[in-house]
């Protein structure tokens, strides 16, 4: 008998070993490691488990074979640590669209027909911009849906009508949704219908969020094992929040009394954490 996986957002599925093996290894554990927490799991399930008791098994055993492996493995939970403000996904996010070698202004004030808006992200790179809002959630069974998505492209729809000044035209060509869960199927139906540009842990099925911090090694602060809770926290009211600003102010982890022994540790981390995806 297959055992039931009872996911976050509370719907059941077969477990699939195969799927989970997959995830260790995109995660750069071996494919025999990667079997061994595959069997090791499968051999002490009952009818059925939670998602998030798998994950918290097989993360602490990659934990204990590579801790590099294990911080990538924890990337989509790493970013539920951001909360329980929006702010800090704001700034990750503003910082991967600048890896990926945008321009970026923080939440920029943009004029429509009728209102002002503030935007969470406004990007420009050559001649194109485009301007996000960003919906962060704490809990992973949430999905933005609909509603959402109708809001965000009316905001969108009156920048787009603004009455260009001085000659200049509106700054805004493409305008996005970006979460870092899961759409409803209304919510992509309606963008898709409407010409919103839609950002989310595993959409699109191809350079989804996931696939976009993969590829340029932007891996949250949250996502290092070596680092406690607080710690992080710490870090992250200064406005670090990634693995690169860790290294780039490696005082920021002396001033939280980190011994070098210590700190050489976690900087090693974090270099490993910062290599972009090979394109192989």
């Amino acid at each position: 008998m297959i055992p039931e996986i009872i996911k976050a957002d509370g719907t059941v599925e077969p477990f699939d070993g195969s799927k989970l093996e997959m995830s260790l290894m995109r995660s750069g554990a071996s494919e025999r490691t990667a079997e061994r927490i595959r069997l090791t799991i499968q051999s002490s399930m009952g009818a059925s488990a939670q998602s998030n008791d798998i994950y918290r098994r097989a993360f602490q055993m990659l934990r204990h074979d590579s801790r590099p492996s294990a911080a990538r493995y924890s990337l989509r939970r790493a970013l539920f640590e951001f909360g329980p403000s929006g702010h800090p996904f704001e700034d990750f996010v503003a910082e991967l669209f600048r890896a990926e070698g945008w321009k970026v202004e923080d939440r920029k004030m943009i004029p429509g027909k009728c209102v002002m808006h503030e935007v969470d992200v406004y990007a420009t790179r050559g001649n194109e911009s485009l301007a996000a809002e960003l919906k962060y959630h704490n809990d992973p069974g949430y999905k933005t849906d609909v509603k959402v998505s109708l809001y965000v492209k009316a905001r969108f729809d009156d920048i787009w009508q603004c009455e260009p000044t001085n000659g200049a035209t509106c700054p805004v060509e493409r305008g996005f949704l970006i979460t870092n869960t899961k759409f409803t199927r209304d919510a992509i139906q309606y963008a898709t219908c409407s010409g919103l540009g839609l950002l989310g842990w595993t959409y699109p099925h191809e350079g989804n969020l996931y696939d976009r911090i993969v590829s340029v090694g932007l891996y949250p602060v949250t996502a290092l094992t070596l680092l406690k809770k607080a710690e992080k926290r710490l870090l992250i009211d200064q406005g670090i929040v990634t693995c690169a600003q860790v290294r780039a102010h490696r005082d920021a982890l002396r001033d939280l009394g980190i011994p070098p022994d210590r700190l050489g540790a976690i900087l090693a981390e974090a270099g490993t954490l910062c290599a972009p995806a090979s394109k192989d």
